[in-house]
């Protein structure tokens, strides 16, 4: 078991600059690991030789090749161990992207499926042509609709699969961050406590921490447009006040608003790396 109280760094996936998806490419023998993160950008991992066992919230898993993970906006997670000859391949969608990319009402639900050879081959031949090539964003996007739609295929096979309250209640958060529990769960017409346990299996995390994330997200972009202050963008992105935005952004960050964005802490929180 993970330790619930681990922190996670804010970690862009994307590089600086316009691109709205890409593709990253690790191996074990390389290094520049990074920490336990999130960033609001939902993210794939495809093994494509060795192993390794990644922390996802407050869960492990254990992943070798064909394996095909996907980590929806928000959710922690890191790389905890792996084998000398570990290769996988990262793709990334900003969240507005992927939800176009993906038929507008479609969101990335948490995944670990195993493709089968053909399966694998496909996705590796398409990421190995645009691995770190910034000027291939249709073709990155292209490989995010295709891994996704073969993700989805997979898991239908699968005998444990995402809960429909868990997809239904991670797209409804996407969309409307200021729902509390009881208001989510009155949409989705069921129990609050149902939508929270399917949850924290699912994700990792609780409900109530994972929203609170989206809405430090949503915040973090507002600001970032240049057109909110903190206290604008802390009441557009969910927070009952600017105090509890504040209380938030410390607990899971680790810093005050003012400071991240003003002092620094972003950036170094951006270029951390373990060996």
């Amino acid at each position: 078991m993970v330790d619930r109280a681990s922190r996670a760094l804010y970690q862009r996936f994307l590089p600086e600059g316009p691109s709205h998806a890409f593709v990253w490419k690790y191996a074990q023998a390389v290094g520049g690991r990074r920490p336990r993160h999130f960033h609001a950008e939902p993210e794939l991992n495809l093994v494509v030789a060795g192993s390794a066992t990644f922390a996802i919230g407050e869960r492990t898993v254990h992943a070798a090749r064909g394996d095909l993970l996907a980590f929806p906006s928000g959710q922690d997670h890191a790389l905890l161990d792996a084998s000398p000859d570990l290769y996988l391949y990262a793709v990334g969608l900003e969240a507005r992207h992927s939800a176009h990319v993906l038929g507008g009402a479609e969101v990335t639900a948490p995944l670990h499926v195993r493709l089968d050879v053909s399966e694998l081959k496909s996705v590796e031949d398409r990421a190995c042509a645009i691995v770190d090539r910034a000027d291939a964003e249709q073709l990155a996007a292209e490989l995010w609709q295709r891994a996704h739609w073969l993700g989805q295929r997979a898991s239908a096979r699968a005998s444990h699969r995402t809960h429909v309250l868990t997809r239904r209640a991670l797209q409804l958060m996407q969309t409307s961050p200021e729902l509390g529990l009881e208001a989510l769960a009155g949409t989705l017409r069921t129990q609050p406590s149902e939508v929270s346990r399917h949850f924290h299996r699912d994700v990792g995390t609780t409900l109530v921490r994972h929203r609170t994330r989206l809405r430090l997200l949503e915040l973090i972009r507002l600001v970032d447009t240049g057109e909110h202050d903190l206290m604008t963008a802390a009441s557009s992105a969910g927070f009952g006040s600017y105090s509890q935005c504040h209380r938030a952004f410390r607990a899971e960050l680790g810093c005050a608003p003012s400071g991240f964005f003003a002092k620094g802490m972003r950036e170094r929180m951006q270029c951390a790396y373990e060996g």
